[in-house]
């Protein structure tokens, strides 16, 4: 077993991480990849020939370069049965809140809450993505990641039409209770996600995606809290529409990564 240590300056999010994933994936003889994004490194187990992922990674224009390769035993392998339990519990509680967070939000014309329910829906989507990179082919994963992506921009731009038609026009103060409550216990759920991902001694590319994705529905579930209150200390709407139309757009940028690994 060969350890190769990659120094990747343009990865900086979940989508390169993906990206390189299904990169490497044809090819045999990998046994684990670790990925670290903030030192900008990626750490192969292999007994392939260095070569072979060397080329395949600088085909990504990710600005890449080998830092070391040399034999190791050092290994720390997470059984595919306990990630994919991991990925579904995820993946449940997502689902889930999004359905809450989507009626709640259209009961009380909360543009932020609807806006973070689909959010959540495209962590859902990650998380599927993630439980077919676990052990489902390639071709399938790239299948559902282009079907994933067009359906979360299609949402997305229905929603900042939304935005745009409240914003113009004269609509009823989003219930502010509501706004916070729920999202609350959406925080308390992403909070739940974050610690079993992080329980999880896998760090492949998959799981720290779905890590990272997580953290920050933590810091919206916040955006949508302050915006609630803001609504009720100012009578305005307006900061319910402003937080609901950063979250859209943050699904559209998370859509477009998903669609990368869709070619």
């Amino acid at each position: 077993m060969k350890k190769s240590v990659f120094k990747i300056s343009k990865m900086d999010c979940p989508s390169e991480e993906n990206l390189i994933k299904m990169k490497l994936s044809d090819i045999d003889g990998i046994n684990q990849l670790d990925f670290d994004l903030e030192e900008r490194t990626l750490t192969v187990y292999h007994v392939s020939n260095i070569t072979i992922i060397s080329d395949s990674i600088k085909e990504l224009n990710l600005n890449e370069s080998l830092v070391s390769s040399h034999e190791t035993d050092e290994i720390i392998v997470e059984s595919k049965a306990e990630q994919s339990r991991l990925l579904w519990i995820v993946l449940i509680i997502n689902f889930v809140f999004f359905a809450i967070e989507m009626s709640t939000g259209l009961i009380s014309k909360s543009m932020g809450l609807v806006a973070d329910s689909l959010d959540m829906l495209a962590d859902s989507f990650v998380y599927a993505l993630s439980l077919i990179a676990v052990g489902g082919s390639v071709l399938k994963k790239k299948r559902i990641a282009k079907y994933a992506g067009y359906f979360q921009i299609t949402l997305a731009v229905l929603g900042i039409i939304e935005v745009v038609r409240r914003f113009l026009g004269f609509e009823a103060l989003p219930v502010f209770s509501t706004m916070i409550i729920v999202s609350i216990f959406a925080l308390i759920a992403n909070g739940v996600c974050l610690y079993l991902l992080q329980k999880s001694k896998s760090k492949e590319a998959h799981m720290r995606a779905s890590m990272i994705f997580t953290s920050n529905d933590i810091i919206i579930n916040l955006g949508v809290i302050v915006a609630g209150v803001l609504v009720n200390q100012f009578s305005s709407g307006l900061p319910d529409l402003v937080i609901g139309i950063i979250v859209f757009v943050l699904v559209i940028q998370g859509a477009i990564r998903i669609l990368k690994l869709s070619k």
